[in-house]
């Protein structure tokens, strides 16, 4: 399968999981899980669950088991969003083309939303039979959990908020965005990882590496659409990270000094992926794409 299918079959996959879970989610109030459900059904490209499928798949995990994880990661990225859009952080009222969450329903509901979302991930990890070891699927929720808290995604998202208006180093921009971008993708791979057994250290080193790099290169690649790109492809009004006066690699690199280290670090990650003896070609695909895609 190329890139795009498996792409596809990663959203058909997400989309079934996602809908048999609210299909059971019966003695709740409507309101908050039609808010819920059209938090996670944006039309998002599901990188992080991709992430999730592609490693597991790659070191032989079950595909029932990859479902649960890859649907876990999505709520908690889905619940950033709806937060990251309310009015007292980034206010958008367009997110991926359609109205915000706040905008849909209200700002009471968005919170709530956001806020089902982060446990649905939990509950999800939970209440599943994994065919690996009790204690790999502690790790998991262990692994998310990190990846999602003060230590990672939020604590990445407060050094965004704290460095608005500010001049902020490179060094500095980097750290913001390995906690609030490159947490959440590594989790993707560690959990994909934590699905199959007897992985090698070696090889989840070289994953990590791989995760960190890539994810660096989303969030300049997407600082660098902020400027190229346009509304109707992005999904959001474009310009809004300059409007916003937000710290981007395009303000303290230049566009082509951004567009240098895109390449980079894309470079650096199929470089880790050398070092993995299992067939990579799937995530080095991915990998180009990134500093590739348009939106």
């Amino acid at each position: 399968m190329e890139l795009k299918e498996q792409l596809n079959h990663t959203q058909t996959r997400i989309t079934d999981t996602i809908a048999n879970y609210f299909a059971r989610a019966l003695d709740t109030d409507e309101t908050i899980k039609a808010a819920t459900f059209y938090s996670i059904n944006n039309g998002g490209k599901r990188l992080r669950p991709f992430l999730v499928y592609a490693t597991g798949q790659m070191l032989g995990a079950h595909l029932a088991d990859l479902d649960i994880a890859a649907a876990a990661i999505e709520c908690i990225h889905s619940y950033s969003l709806v937060h990251d859009d309310l009015p007292a952080m980034d206010d958008d009222e367009l997110r991926r083309g359609k109205p915000t969450c706040h905008i849909a329903f209200n700002e009471a509901q968005a919170i709530l939303a956001g806020d089902a979302l982060q446990t649905i991930a939990f509950e999800l990890l939970s209440e599943h039979t994994f065919k690996v070891p009790i204690t790999q699927q502690v790790k998991m929720l262990n692994t998310l959990a990190k990846a999602s808290g003060i230590e990672g995604m939020i604590g990445g998202q407060a050094l965004d908020l704290a460095a608005t208006n500010k001049v902020v180093t490179l060094e500095e921009l980097e750290r913001i965005h390995k906690l609030k971008t490159g947490a959440l993708l590594g989790a993707s791979i560690e959990l994909g990882a934590l699905c199959a057994s007897d992985v090698k250290q070696s090889t989840l080193q070289a994953l990590r590496r791989y995760a960190e790099n890539i994810g660096l290169a989303f969030q300049v690649q997407d600082d660098i659409l902020d400027i190229e790109g346009d509304t109707l492809s992005l999904g959001k009004p474009q310009g809004s990270d300059i409007e916003n006066n937000k710290s981007t690699y395009p303000a303290l690199l230049g566009l082509d000094g951004a567009k240098n280290k895109a390449q980079a670090l894309i470079n650096d990650a199929i470089a880790a992926l050398d070092e993995i003896g299992q067939d990579t070609t799937i995530l080095a695909d991915l990998a180009h794409y990134i500093i590739e895609r348009k939106y």
